[in-house]
C-alpha cells in the first residue's frame, strides 16, 4: 500500500511511475546547498519530509472521502479505511526512522536531535491544521483570521520544516536556519492560497480532481471564506443556504460559482496570492545565500505560485 501510494507500483504490485512532484524534499535539498552544504547530506531529511507529507495525504483522503489522487484511486478506496490508516501510520514511522540517518552524513548528534524535534513539532502543527480544516466544514461562518491560522499550520508548517531541515543538515548558522524557515512558512501560505483558487476554478488536469471539487465537498476554502464575509442580503443568504446542505447537486455548485463571480471572490483571492507571494520572495531575497542554489530556490517559488504550473 505504501509503495502504491508513493507511485512506485500499481495496486497489483507491478512497477509504475506515478509519484508526486516532491516539492518539499526539493526545497530541503536546495536549502542545504544554499547555505553551503552538499545536497546528499540532506537526503535523509528530504526523504523524511516527503514521507511525512504522504502520511498526511493518505489520512486526509480517508477523512475527505477523496477517491482519487494524482489521477489514481486512493489507498482507502482500494483497501478500505482500516488498512489505509495502517499505511499512513507506516509512512510516519518510516519518516522518523529515515531522519536518523542524518547522523551518517556528518551533522553532530545534537543537530540530529534538533532535526527530529523540529519534524515532530511541525507534524503536530500540520495535524492541528487538519483538525481546524475539518471543523470548519461544520461551522456556518469562518473568519479570515481563523482561515489563515489554519493554513499556517496545515500547509505552511511543513514547508517551514523542509527548509529548516535542509539548513540544519549543512550545520548552518541559526540565523540562516530561522530565515529559511520564515521563507518556507510564507511560501507555504501563498502556495495554499493558490491551491484554494485551483480547488474552485482549476481544471482536472491541474488538480487531479473534478472541477470545483472543494465546493462539492463544502470546504471553507479561501474563495468561500471571502464570499461569506463579503456577501450581504440575498446574495449572502443564498450561499449560506447552499452550504447548509449535506450534499451539493450540480445546479447548487453552479449557484455557488455564480455567487463567487458576483462578489468578485476570484479577483480578491488572486490579489491575495500575489501579495503573499511577494512577501515570501522578499524573505528569500533578504538572506545571504549561495549561488546557484539561491536562484534555484527562487525559481521553484515562482513556479509554485504561478497561475498555470
Amino acid at each position: 500500500m505504501v509503495r502504491y501510494h508513493l507511485g512506485w507500483e500499481d495496486a497489483e504490485g507491478r512497477p509504475a511511475e506515478a509519484s508526486g512532484k516532491c516539492l518539499r524534499p526539493a526545497l530541503c535539498l536546495l536549502a542545504c546547498e544554499a547555505v553551503g552544504g552538499e545536497a546528499r547530506r540532506a537526503l535523509p531529511a528530504a526523504a523524511a519530509v516527503e514521507l511525512t507529507h504522504n502520511f498526511s495525504l493518505v489520512h486526509d483522503d480517508i477523512q475527505d472521502r477523496d477517491r482519487e489522487r494524482r489521477h489514481r484511486p486512493t489507498v482507502w478506496s482500494i483497501w478500505g479505511d482500516a488498512q489505509a490508516i495502517n499505511a499512513g501510520d507506516a509512512l510516519l514511522a518510516l519518516a522518523h526512522r529515515v531522519l536518523l540517518d542524518l547522523a551518517e552524513e556528518g551533522p553532530p548528534a545534537d543537530t540530529v536531535m534538533e532535526a527530529a524535534r523540529l519534524l515532530d513539532e511541525r507534524t503536530l502543527e500540520m495535524v492541528e491544521g487538519q483538525v481546524m480544516d475539518l471543523e470548519f466544514e461544520t461551522r456556518p461562518e469562518v473568519d479570515m483570521a481563523s482561515y489563515l491560522d489554519m493554513v499556517d499550520r496545515k500547509t505552511a508548517a511543513l514547508f517551514d520544516c523542509s527548509l529548516r531541515l535542509g539548513a540544519l543538515a549543512a550545520s548552518a548558522e541559526p540565523a540562516l536556519v530561522e530565515g529559511l524557515g520564515r521563507f518556507g512558512r510564507a511560501l507555504g501560505v501563498a502556495f495554499q492560497l493558490r491551491d484554494d483558487v485551483l480547488g474552485v476554478w482549476g481544471s482536472e488536469e491541474q488538480t487531479g480532481k473534478p472541477p470545483a471539487a472543494d465546493i462539492r465537498r463544502r470546504k471553507k476554502s479561501l474563495p468561500i471564506v471571502h464570499a461569506l464575509a463579503a456577501g450581504q442580503g440575498e446574495t449572502g443568504e443564498r450561499l449560506r443556504r447552499v452550504y447548509a446542505e449535506s450534499e451539493l447537486r450540480d445546479e447548487q455548485v453552479s449557484t455557488v460559482l455564480t455567487t463567487l463571480d458576483e462578489l468578485g471572490s476570484r479577483e480578491y483571492c488572486e490579489r491575495l496570492v500575489e501579495e503573499r507571494a511577494g512577501q515570501a520572495l522578499a524573505h528569500l531575497d533578504g538572506l545571504a545565500l549561495r549561488a546557484p542554489a539561491a536562484g534555484e530556490l527562487r525559481e521553484v517559488a515562482v513556479y509554485l505560485l504561478s497561475p498555470e504550473p
